[in-house]
């Protein structure tokens, strides 16, 4: 197989999925301005309430907050993607044994992938508030933790909240992603690899991928009807589904971490915090039909419900232990919480703590 197999045009997929995006909402050029300049300003803010509340230490010279559009969100998503994916496709490839296709046929066959992720690209776009960004599709290009401003105004607008409060919130949620990341030095680097381990153990022979295909097709009704993992969890053999459960419990604490953090912070930060509590749930759950399904066959349903289980169990330890005790599951990866711990946080106490 040469070197410049390619299975996806990235190029191609970024391109359509602009073309698919709406640009945000509208805003004069001085409203524009004052969002960015209000986010960046929260992200600055954000970082001495989630100290406080996490008790973790970090760097003091952390770079800024990124202020993105959706174009430019989509453009460094798809290099992220194209880092974790372009080796799974081609040793997938030259696993099968079928011959290597040919330049005509990679040309077509790399833009209808691109065309599929190029949906995924501009869907997730609009809905991204904010991302702390582990691989960037450039070597050697460090972490960042990126804010979507025209997502967080639209949101602001459709929950009808203080503008300011909304923007300090979620940048609470995304610091303490920052914060997890860089005080935890193991955890990126484990993060990294085990995405990276499922991803090559979970990359199909290609000869295999029409059979699963014509599987899934014909099981939609039941990724529409469960709500978990959508299309993608039908292809997944019991062996792999233990797989992705390990890493959904890892990510599901991170997610309920940041959550706790947020909402601890309380009205002396953010004054209505519970308000925005209580409408942003509503926004999590869908705001139609057709965004429901969507979620639901893309499985981010399941993510939705990382934040809430990972909240939970974290709120459970806290409880029991204090948020020193916490603490604890930073110390390495054995002390991470099982899938099953994650529902029964006494258990993950009795284990970590004795």
């Amino acid at each position: 197989m040469t070197d410049d197999l390619r299975l996806v045009d990235w190029g191609f997929a970024t391109a359509a999925a602009r073309r698919l995006t709406p640009a945000g909402p509208t805003v004069s050029a001085d409203q524009a301005a004052e969002a960015v300049a209000g986010l960046r300003e929260s992200a600055r803010r954000a970082r001495g309430p989630v100290a406080q509340i996490t008790g973790l230490d970090t760097p003091a010279d952390a770079p800024q907050a990124l202020i993105v559009d959706r174009a430019t969100w989509m453009e460094i998503n798809a290099g992220s993607f194209s880092r974790l994916l372009d080796p799974v496709l081609s040793a997938a490839v030259s696993a099968s044994k079928r011959p290597q296709p040919s330049a005509t046929a990679q040309s077509v066959g790399s833009k209808v992938t691109g065309t599929e992720i190029a949906g995924l690209l501009a869907f997730m776009s609009t809905k991204v508030l904010g991302q702390y960004e582990l691989a960037p599709g450039r070597p050697g290009e460090a972490a960042r933790l990126l804010l979507v401003a025209p997502n967080v105004v639209q949101a602001e607008q459709d929950l009808d909240v203080v503008a300011a409060d909304f923007r300090l919130w979620v940048c609470l949620h995304e610091e303490t992603h920052r914060v997890q990341f860089t005080a935890v030095p193991w955890l990126r680097e484990y993060m990294l690899a085990r995405t990276d381990r499922l991803a090559r153990d979970l990359a199909p022979d290609v000869d295999e991928v029409l059979g699963r295909l014509r599987q899934a097709v014909s099981n939609a009704p039941e990724a529409l009807r469960s709500g978990g993992a959508g299309l993608a969890g039908l292809f997944l053999t019991p062996e792999q589904k233990a797989q992705v459960d390990e890493v959904t419990a890892v990510m599901s604490l991170l997610e309920g971490h940041a959550d706790v953090v947020m909402d601890e912070v309380g009205p002396a930060v953010v004054p209505t915090v519970a308000h925005i509590r209580q409408v942003f749930e509503r926004r999590r759950d869908g705001l139609g039909m057709f965004d429901v399904i969507v979620r639901r066959l893309l499985g981010l349903e399941a993510k939705m419900a990382q934040y809430r289980n990972g909240a939970a169990f974290v709120r459970g330890v806290v409880d029991q232990v204090g948020m020193a005790g916490f603490n604890a599951v930073w110390t390495s990866p054995q002390t991470l919480p099982t899938s099953a711990e994650l529902a029964d946080p006494a258990a993950w106490v009795a284990r970590v703590h004795g």
